[in-house]
C-alpha cells in the first residue's frame, strides 16, 4: 500500500515537474520576442529614420520660426515672397520677389527693406539678421569688423529688390561666404552652396 501511494506520489510529483518544465521552456520564447522587439526598436537602421525625422521635424520648426521672426523684422509676406542669396566670385547678394507680380504692396516692402538692410550693413549693423535668425549669423562679425572693405549696393529688379555684396579683401569674402550659406541652410531656400563664377 505504502509502495502504492509511493509511486503515486512520485508520479503526481513528476507530472508537475513537466508541466514545470513545459512552461519554463515556453517562457523563453516570451522572453525572446520580447529582446527581439527590443532590438527591432534599436535596430541601427530604425535609429537612422528615427534620428532623420526628429533631424526634420527640427529644421521645420527652425524654419517656421525664421518666417515668423521674418516676417516681424522685415514688414512683409514671407509666405507671398521669395529668398535668394547667391554666392559670386566677389561675393554675392540677397534677394527678394514677389511670387505674384501684381503685388506691388509686398514688392514695395522688400525695396524699403533691402534699401535699410544695404545702409545697415554698410554701418557694421547686423540687428535685423539676429532677430530673424535668434542668433548671431556666421560671418557677421568679421563683417562688422571689415565693414570699410564690403561694399552694399541695393538694386531694384522687377518683382523686388536685392543687395549686392562685394568685396576684394579674401577674409572678408569668406565671410560673407560664411554668412550666404547660413542664411540659404536657415531660409531653406535650396540655392547652391558653392560659389556661381557667372
Amino acid at each position: 500500500m505504502k509502495s502504492t501511494k509511493a509511486i503515486g506520489f512520485v508520479l503526481a510529483a513528476t507530472a508537475v515537474t513537466s508541466l514545470a518544465i513545459l512552461a519554463y521552456a515556453q517562457k523563453p520564447t516570451a522572453n525572446n520576442s520580447i529582446r527581439d522587439e527590443k532590438q527591432t526598436n534599436t535596430c541601427p537602421m530604425m535609429e537612422a529614420d528615427n534620428s532623420k525625422a526628429s533631424v526634420d521635424a527640427d529644421s521645420h520648426a527652425r524654419h517656421a520660426g525664421v518666417n515668423i521672426r521674418g516676417e516681424k523684422a522685415m514688414g512683409f509676406s514671407q509666405s507671398a515672397t521669395t529668398h535668394h542669396f547667391l554666392l559670386m566670385p566677389d561675393g554675392g547678394a540677397i534677394q527678394v520677389e514677389v511670387n505674384n507680380p501684381e503685388d506691388s504692396a509686398n514688392r514695395d516692402e522688400i525695396r524699403a527693406h533691402l534699401k535699410h538692410i544695404s545702409q545697415m550693413f554698410s554701418k557694421g549693423n547686423f540687428e535685423i539678421p539676429m532677430l530673424v535668425h535668434d542668433q548671431v549669423p556666421p560671418g557677421a562679425p568679421v563683417m562688422q569688423e571689415l565693414k570699410a572693405e564690403i561694399s552694399y549696393t541695393f538694386e531694384e529688379t522687377q518683382k523686388g529688390a536685392r543687395v549686392r555684396i562685394s568685396t576684394q579683401n579674401p577674409k572678408a569674402l569668406a565671410a560673407i561666404h560664411h554668412f550666404l550659406r547660413f542664411q540659404i541652410q536657415d531660409h531653406g531656400t535650396s540655392d547652391p552652396l558653392q560659389v556661381n563664377s557667372q
